[in-house]
């Protein structure tokens, strides 16, 4: 399952997702945990201390080598310099699969443990100083999409990205990457304004978009994100001790975490598995189609001379096993 966290800056959204990847790994589940944030912090909220996720590997340093092996023998992409983010796979492309080793994990991810249980962590990467006044951070979260659209998963297995702030991921299709979203939002009128932002944005792209309700402390925060968000309120999470240890940089073992935020996660992956038997594997590649499109009309041939619409071959299948997956 591909599963997406956002929510305005401040919400929670990284401490969020970095429970849920807790939870996952706690059952036994395969993991592979991104920080796509323009600000990383899903690495120290997974435990890392701040030298160790200094020391992550970042995806937008190594886009050649991502580019160079997905790409693989695709007879429509003469040279990994054509591929941008929004390339999609084709006849002769490699795949990713969450379960495997392959070039771009051993370049690219590192095994964190979370109480003798480990997943994968991949990271965008911080700006650079070279980057400074000359990059937008989508050259960076650039890298994700590209993986995300190489990404075979099946039932049981978990792909789980901690999003840029508010709508931004709507500058590239990558929102449409996912099989459910959780944004996450506090009882205010400017948490709740994300999400109706984020589901007028997605309204026409089958996006299943959830909200859990963050910094809940009572009933009348309870009625009110009831009264903005309706059906779409899965579940709130108030104050945890818990939490509070891990942000001192004291994490108590997960199996301490209080019992009413187990119950909540526990609901957060009910809801995950619930939208595997709704893939569309046709829209699924539709829309990176569309994407693809989209870049291509609007930069890409003026700034590589590469025809990047010649890149999607029309009659392409991933095939019954990766279609069912996608």
């Amino acid at each position: 399952m591909k599963i997406a966290f956002v929510g305005k800056g401040g919400s929670g959204k990284t401490t969020l997702s970095s429970l849920f990847i807790r939870h996952l790994a706690t059952t036994g589940a395969p993991v592979i945990a991104v920080d796509a944030d323009i600000n990383q912090h899903l690495g120290p909220a997974l435990g890392l201390d701040e030298a160790e996720a200094a020391a992550l590997p970042a995806l937008g340093e190594r886009l050649p080598l991502i580019k160079e092996y997905l790409r693989g023998t695709n007879p429509r992409i003469a040279s990994a310099a054509e591929m941008i983010k929004t390339t999609p796979p084709g006849e002769g492309s490699r795949l990713l699969r969450v379960r495997e080793d392959n070039p771009v994990y051993d370049a690219c991810a590192r095994p964190v443990e979370l109480d003798g249980d480990i997943v994968r962590l991949m990271v965008t990467g911080p700006f650079t100083d070279a980057d400074l006044g000359v990059a937008c951070y989508h050259s960076k979260t650039g890298a994700v999409e590209l993986c995300l659209n190489h990404l075979v998963d099946g039932q049981g297995e978990y792909v789980v990205v901690d999003m840029t702030a508010g709508s931004d991921s709507f500058a590239s299709g990558m929102f449409t990457r996912f099989d459910i979203t959780f944004l996450v939002a506090e009882p205010t009128r400017k948490g709740v304004s994300v999400y109706r932002q984020y589901k007028e944005y997605a309204r026409d792209f089958g996006v299943v978009l959830k909200v859990v309700g963050n910094k809940v402390q009572g009933q009348d925060d309870l009625d009110f994100l009831r009264a903005e968000v309706g059906d779409d309120l899965l579940v709130t999470v108030g104050h945890s001790d818990w939490v509070r240890a891990l942000e001192k940089g004291r994490p108590p073992r997960f199996a301490l975490l209080e019992d009413v935020n187990r119950r909540a996660l526990r609901r957060l992956r009910t809801a995950a598995d619930a939208t595997y038997d709704l893939r569309d594997g046709q829209r699924y590649t539709q829309q990176m189609a569309h994407f693809h499109l989209k870049n291509a009309q609007a930069w890409g041939n003026e700034r590589t001379g590469a025809d990047l619409a010649a890149q999607i071959d029309p009659s392409f299948v991933l095939g019954e096993s990766a279609v069912a997956a996608v």
